[in-house]
């Protein structure tokens, strides 16, 4: 214990001159930093106990935005409604978004832009109801549907369904297609938009990233923000309920939010059996060649998962822990209304650490930066198995080990900086609701923020 508690006061210097609560809040986050890679990549068994673990330090970051200024974010009142846009309506646009919460939000945010470059009247989206989520929320059990209509009424023309006379009885045939993904402002006034003169009402049946990232004009990259950070608010119940678990957790101080992807569905597609029995190992093997549909949220194997963590930190809660059974009741069984509440806290949250990079971390992220870069760490895993490796096998000491995780993670907290572009590899290319900078600032300002020292190399 003498030895851990040295290598502790090495590690912190500086820093001890701060409040208890900020070194404890510090040294937590730090070390869930470190486990959430562990979870994922060795046995959590064999690495528990390893005396790395208490060695971490503050050094990898630190918590700058205080829960006030925060939660004065969280009260700016929404902008006034602009008058509506007077245009000739080309036709309407059915979409059915697919994915879960995330990934159809951003499918939203996408198709608003198109209706708005080709002039069409948006009818409000359909969700995914059949496919792995399973979910059967419709919009207005998600969104507030009304504030989604009458927010973008300058932009576009959004209505609840087609109109009657548009239908097959009176002659009319929906055209049913998936958009070419990630396409650019050509290719929707080239091919999409001479689709509306024979077919009134165009129905894209699958939305996820059929939009690029990048060389899109400035006016519809900001309307994709303004869709996605003002229009798209949640049901006031969800709202009420997300705001009450912010409380309830910044009673406390400050708070880190750890986006546990240990799911079932992601462990067997990613082909990952690390630490499981032969009987997990052969149920996941089972389900990467079955077709299986499962909500997601619930570790994979139980709580038994978590039992070292939480005895290492007890405050561990989660929202079925933090609220009574009849505030969440609800909202069981529709994953996506369950995710738009822990979406909301992930915002919130002091820090922002995500196991898995995925469609909720990128859009979590993205929220972030618009609210102030807001500390997001996102963990370099490849590289941390290697570090963890050379430590394990003795080739790489503590204190240099302790020194290369800080630096691998420097440029990966959602501070400003630039897109990597891949004119040629749209899917490699970072993603725009991860870091829509063009919304984050005006001007010569953006020169500043997104100078050289901070261009990104993030993978």
């Amino acid at each position: 214990m003498e030895g851990i508690q040295v290598r502790c006061d090495k590690l912190q210097g500086g820093v001890i001159q701060r409040s208890r609560l900020r070194v404890w809040f510090i040294r937590v986050c730090s070390s869930i930093v470190l486990w959430t890679c562990l979870v994922q990549l060795v046995t959590v068994s064999e690495l528990w106990h390893s005396h790395f673990f208490l060695g971490i330090s503050s050094r990898i970051y630190h918590t700058n935005q205080s829960p006030l200024e925060a939660q004065n974010e969280l009260a700016q009142p929404p902008p006034p409604f602009l008058p509506a846009r007077n245009y000739t309506s080309n036709g309407f646009l059915r979409v059915s978004c697919n994915g879960g919460l995330n990934q159809m939000r951003a499918a939203i945010c996408d198709m608003v832009t198109v209706a708005r470059l080709l002039n069409l009247t948006l009818v409000v989206p359909e969700l995914d109801k059949k496919s792995f989520w399973a979910d059967p929320s419709n919009f207005e059990d998600i969104f507030d549907v009304r504030h989604f209509i009458d927010s973008l009424q300058d932009e576009v023309r959004i209505v609840k369904r087609v109109p009657k006379r548009f239908s097959r009885k009176s002659g009319y045939s929906t055209l049913k297609m998936p958009p070419v993904s990630w396409s650019n402002e050509k290719y929707y006034l080239e091919q999409i938009l001479p689709l509306f003169g024979k077919h009134k009402v165009v129905h894209f049946n699958k939305t996820d990233a059929r939009l690029a990232n990048n060389g899109l004009p400035l006016d519809l990259q900001k309307l994709r923000c303004r869709v996605n950070f003002q229009a798209l608010k949640f049901t006031p119940q969800l709202e009420n309920l997300g705001q009450k678990l912010i409380r309830i957790l910044r009673e406390n101080g400050p708070f880190l939010a750890l986006h546990l992807r240990y799911e079932m569905d992601m462990l067997a597609f990613s082909g990952c059996t690390h630490g499981c029995s032969i009987e997990e190992a052969e149920e996941l093997k089972q389900m990467r060649e079955t077709p299986i549909y499962i909500a997601a949220g619930e570790i994979y194997g139980g709580e038994h998962r978590l039992a070292q963590l939480r005895a290492a930190f007890p405050r561990i809660v989660k929202k079925e822990t933090l609220l009574v059974n009849d505030e969440l009741q609800q909202f069981q069984n529709h994953s996506s209304q369950m995710a738009a509440l822990d979406f909301m806290v992930s915002v919130a949250s002091n820090t922002f650490v995500p196991t898995y990079y995925g469609n909720m971390a990128k859009l979590v992220e993205g929220h972030r930066r618009y609210s102030g870069f807001k500390k997001s760490i996102l963990l370099d895993r490849k590289k941390l198995v290697e570090l963890f490796d050379m430590h394990q096998n003795g080739t790489l000491p503590w204190n240099e080990f302790s020194n290369a995780v800080r630096q691998v993670h420097e440029k990966r907290m959602g501070q400003p900086t630039h897109r990597r572009v891949d004119v040629d590899k749209p899917k490699e290319e970072d993603y725009f609701y991860a870091n829509p900078y063009e919304c984050l600032c005006e001007g010569t300002k953006c020169d500043d923020l997104l100078g050289p020292l901070n261009s990104s190399q993030i993978r």
